[in-house]
């Protein structure tokens, strides 16, 4: 068994101010940050691994409040992400509510929670941001970006913007682009956080946030997570309970009573504003012109998710073919739909270790 020498503790990098796409000057900036293993001398083995929606810094071991990590099976001494070969970075992204400064901060010119008066953000920005916490560790270059979903978004960015920072880019069930389904799940999600009546124009600290609107939103997102194949396997028409149907408008069927548990769970530990600015953020991005990147790519999609469909993973990597950069694509064979980055331990460790491996090996 692997002993840590300490439990993962989350740190704060601050700094006085970024320039975001809407034009604005943005001050001041906190980004939350979490590390695992040890940056080398030449510190080239560095890795920043970037989180889902609703991901936090906390992406590793168990740390002392007994949390898991978002992708704890995937961090440590021989996992796809080898502690005891790289140093790995996990931040939470800006607008966030996991430290990060985000519409739950305090507004120092207010003294009160910034709510809707904190500015539309981009993908972009959360990269910038990303960038100021890289240099104050004193990293010139990158070994390696990693996400999944809007996490591979930020890694497109990074491989975009800092081409000679980025060695490598791993995306995960994500493009250069959200299609307009995925924009209007996002959309109807953002919907009912703002038709709950607790919601007070984003301005609920304080009161009782609009838990009601944020369970629904998480519900609508949660679906296109999942597979038609997986919820069948899981759920199928399972009762929840054992004498038939209730004939009242109660949770009868058992992939009901998922969907408000995973509702009622979120709204423990998110932000309804965050989910509002992020899924934004999201729904902004798109990259058309790939042609700065000279990091090598490898480009991951999963045969069952319809949010980031293989046929989009698939354009992607055909134009970074045409543009002559160096990619590697896998389609992974999942039932477990978008979640799969999340879930196919053994497949993913695999392509991410020898892949990982061969670059390292380049240095």
């Amino acid at each position: 068994m692997y002993v840590l020498d300490a439990l993962p503790q989350t740190h704060s990098y601050s700094f006085e101010a970024l320039e975001l796409d809407c034009g604005r000057t943005f001050s001041p900036v906190t980004i939350a940050y979490e590390t695992y293993g040890r940056l080398n001398a030449a510190k080239d083995n560095a890795i920043l691994l970037l989180h889902a929606l609703s991901g936090s810094a906390h992406a590793g071991f168990v740390n002392d409040k007994g949390e898991h990590g978002w992708w704890e099976d995937f961090i440590g001494p021989g996992r796809a992400l080898d502690t005891d070969r790289y140093f790995v970075i996990c931040s939470n992204v800006l607008g966030g509510c996991g430290g990060s400064t985000g519409p739950a901060s305090v507004d120092p010119a207010t003294g009160r929670p910034y709510g809707l008066s904190f500015p539309v953000i981009t993908v972009g920005d959360m990269v910038r941001a990303q960038k100021h916490l890289v240099d104050s560790l004193g990293i010139r270059a990158l070994l390696a970006v990693v996400g999944g979903s809007i996490g591979g978004m930020q890694a497109l960015q990074w491989a975009v913007d800092y081409p000679e920072a980025v060695r490598s880019a791993l995306i995960l069930a994500a493009a250069n682009r959200l299609s307009a389904q995925g924009i209007a799940f996002n959309e109807v999600g953002r919907q009912a956080i703002m038709a709950d009546s607790c919601w007070q124009n984003g301005d609920y600290y304080g009161g009782i946030p609009p838990r009601t609107g944020l369970a629904l939103a998480r519900m609508i997102g949660h679906i296109t997570y999942l597979s038609e194949e997986s919820m069948h396997e899981k759920f199928g028409r399972a009762l929840k309970g054992v004498n038939g149907y209730h004939y009242r408008f109660s949770e009868d069927f058992e992939v009901e009573s998922y969907l408000h548990y995973k509702g009622s769970r979120f709204v423990e530990r998110f932000d309804a504003n965050s989910y509002l600015y992020i899924t934004k953020a999201m729904d902004y991005f798109d990259l058309p012109d790939l042609a700065s990147i000279k990091s090598k790519m490898l480009v991951i999609s999963f045969s069952s998710d319809w949010l980031f469909p293989p046929a989009q993973l698939k354009l992607l990597v055909r134009t970074l073919r045409r543009k002559r950069k160096d990619v590697t694509y896998c389609d992974v064979q999942s039932s477990r739909g978008h979640d799969a980055f999340l879930l196919d331990v053994a497949p993913l460790t695999e392509l991410i270790s020898g892949f990982l491996e061969n670059v390292a090996g380049q240095l």
